[in-house]
């Protein structure tokens, strides 16, 4: 008898369970306030307190119901994001914002088999637009827009 019996969601839930561990780990030294004067510690312990929840429960889920084997037919999907991912960190300081977002949804679409030029460009424009509605305009904060020579 198999002890895990849905494999997907057991190693999901470990990963959240990772991810809220480091998020705690790393805040551990930051103080923490209250909730109506919070510190700098407060929303990554809190964040990581919800994610090793969500992270317990579909663990142990997995442990009852049944589910997929994990498969990795090709790593190419999982290199193309991680790939996107580094182009946008590169890309955003001297390109800016907008161009950056564009670009990373760009790449990261062609990850799909289902990959359509039109819903990627659609897609990167509305996104790039809340991206710049979101952090630039509603936040305030200090990020290049545009890239250099443009603005």
């Amino acid at each position: 008898m198999q002890f895990v019996k849905n494999p997907k969601d057991f190693w999901a839930g470990i990963l959240y369970i990772a991810f809220g561990a480091a998020a705690i780990g790393i805040a551990y030294n930051y103080p923490v306030g209250s909730a109506g004067r919070m510190g700098p510690g407060y929303f990554p312990r809190a964040l990581g307190i919800i994610l090793i929840g969500l992270g317990l429960i579909l663990a142990l889920r997995a442990l009852r119901l049944r589910g997929e084997p994990l498969s990795f037919p090709t790593f190419k999907p999982v290199a193309i994001i991680i790939g996107a991912t580094v182009l946008f960190g590169l890309a955003a300081p001297k390109l800016g914002l907008i161009v950056a977002t564009i670009l990373l949804v760009i790449v990261s679409s062609t990850a799909s088999d289902e990959f359509r030029w039109k819903e990627a460009i659609i897609a990167s424009i509305a996104l790039a637009a809340f991206t710049i509605m979101a952090f630039v305009w509603g936040l305030n904060l200090q990020l290049p827009t545009w890239p250099w020579f443009v603005a």
